[in-house]
């Protein structure tokens, strides 16, 4: 049975005010702060296209109504020959307990014979995510021989003593329309620590239908059942765009891709008509709800939509 959502329109979209947020609100990712707050993790950019992660919190009664901005942005770039020097984007946000929190973001590196390489860099917060720190100016997941350019996307779940990461990583570039674009296809790795993880993760969905070329940022969703829901980002040769996708498991590592049942795609004349990407679940109250990004990579904002109980 597939999903049905109900679309209610776009949460944020910067006003251009805030130097470091002239717009984009790019990869929501939701996490429950207390039982009136939900915080969502964005990245927004400057003039210049340089993305510096914030968040705006909003209610858990009414997740389009708007508590609170960061004024200033969580994170600034890394300093010139870092990895992390041209932009910071925020994938995944963990809370451990007593105010410690662990984000973990890709930091985007600008290359002269390829486009660009993209790595996970990871940064702490102790005060209940109003402020982190770089824990250091090279990533936790640095380049591998097997996962070359792209070791990003990074989405982190910590529970029985142990943190699992699924993440995107890959070697190649391809010529599409006569543009280079990356190949990477999903992955899954273990630490006990979320600081060291190991250089090659176990491959979870590879890219193998001709029309597609990549996955973007997983999210993960575990319900009381145990059971694994997860939303993806496809990159489609066709639309030159992200469309939604779905899978499950019964154990987070083997997946059956469900993505016709996702039911959740683009809208003419609006802000996701071209595009829909970066679903990021939560369960409020009983209820699912999907914050998300449409075209230009959230060039107008974010949005969130409501699922229809009674639906998968």
């Amino acid at each position: 049975m597939a999903m049905h959502w109900s679309k209610l329109g776009l949460v944020y979209k910067p006003n251009g005010v805030l130097p470091w947020a002239k717009s984009h609100a790019m990869v929501p990712t939701p996490l429950r702060l207390n039982d009136e707050i939900v915080r969502v993790f964005i990245t927004c950019c400057d003039s210049g296209g340089i993305g510096r992660p914030g968040y705006v919190d909003v209610s858990a009664k009414d997740p389009c109504k708007i508590i609170g901005i960061s004024e200033s942005p969580l994170l600034d770039i890394g300093k010139p020959g870092t990895f992390d020097e041209n932009g910071l984007l925020v994938c995944s946000v963990v809370d451990l307990g007593n105010g410690v929190f662990y984000m973990y973001y890709v930091g985007f590196e600008l290359g002269t014979k390829i486009r660009y390489r993209l790595l996970t860099g990871l940064a702490v917060s102790e005060d209940g995510g109003n402020n982190f720190k770089k824990y250091s100016s090279v990533p936790v997941l640095e380049r591998s021989a097997t996962e070359l350019f792209f070791r990003g996307g990074p989405y982190c779940l910590f529970s029985e003593n142990l943190f699992r990461l699924w993440y995107v990583a890959g070697s190649e570039w391809l010529s599409i329309n006569n543009k280079e674009m990356p190949v990477y296809d999903l992955r899954y790795i273990e630490s006990k620590d979320g600081i060291h993880w190991p250089n090659q993760g176990e491959i979870q969905m590879e890219v193998t239908k001709s029309d597609e070329h990549g996955f973007g940022r997983p999210c993960i969703l575990k319900n009381k059942n145990g059971k694994y829901s997860l939303f993806y980002s496809i990159r489609r040769r066709s639309f030159g765009a992200y469309r939604l996708g779905y899978a499950e498991s019964t154990d987070g590592r083997t997946w059956k891709r469900m993505d016709e049942q996702m039911g959740l795609d683009t809208t003419p004349d609006c802000f996701d008509s071209n595009a829909i990407m970066y679903g990021a679940p939560i369960e409020i109250n009983g209820t699912i709800y999907l914050f998300y990004n449409g075209n230009d990579f959230g060039r107008e904002g974010f949005a969130v939509a409501k699922q229809i109980k009674g639906s998968l």
